[in-house]
């Protein structure tokens, strides 16, 4: 279908002023749909980096009724940038409202071992940093959070940016989901690993095999 335009235009693309369509991705879109988009937008992935980016596809498109591009943008960029992390985000879950007070219970992946911790916060942001502070010790400040949406829409993935500093130098990284607190989550970690890689890049090799601290 993909190959025989005809078989979903009632007219070709050129007749309206525009060079190509673009389908717009849904829950019902298979792998070989979401292959050709990303090769349409200029990324060619494979093995399990494909994989891990199919498997976010498909957890997005159950929650948007429309996945476009952007989106998917946002999504591999981001399974591009940590793929190679030390600490990855597993589960959140968060209780929030006007009663509070405001807790959250994180899983993180730390070098392959799961990491759990609860706590609470001045607000739901607040109590999932300070989740990935108790399992993350560190001393590095907090100068940058930023969020909007990466589309138009009430189920509009949010992106947010994180900006992390120590000893005088920062680390920006960011992190979308639909759930902006996982989105914040995700963008904190991305910093915090950036901060991980440049500490053990400059440690002993003996150093290197048994530390993630950044503390």
């Amino acid at each position: 279908m993909l190959k025989h335009t005809q078989t979903y235009e009632i007219m070709v693309p050129e007749t309206v002023g525009v060079k190509q369509t673009s389908l717009v991705m849904g829950k019902h879109s298979g792998r070989h749909a979401f292959v050709h988009k990303l090769e349409e937008l200029g990324y060619h992935l494979a093995g399990n980096q494909l994989e891990d980016a199919f498997v976010r596809f498909k957890t997005l498109a159950d929650r948007k009724k429309h996945v476009y591009d952007e989106d998917i943008e946002a999504l591999v960029d981001e399974e591009i940038a940590t793929a190679q992390d030390h600490i990855k985000l597993v589960s959140l879950s968060v209780i929030a409202g006007t009663r509070g007070p405001q807790r959250a219970t994180m899983k993180l992946d730390i070098d392959g071992k799961p990491a759990i911790e609860e706590r609470e916060g001045n607000g739901p942001v607040d109590a999932v940093f300070n989740c990935i502070k108790a399992m993350v010790p560190h001393d590095a400040v907090l100068e940058l959070y930023q969020v909007h949406a990466v589309t138009e829409g009430t189920d509009a993935q949010a992106e947010v940016s994180v900006r992390l500093s120590e000893h005088g130098r920062s680390v920006t990284a960011k992190g979308a989901d639909p759930d902006t607190l996982v989105a914040s989550a995700r963008a904190y970690l991305a910093a915090l690993n950036k901060l991980v890689a440049r500490r053990l890049r400059g440690q002993p090799e003996e150093r290197r095999l048994h530390s993630t601290d950044v503390g």
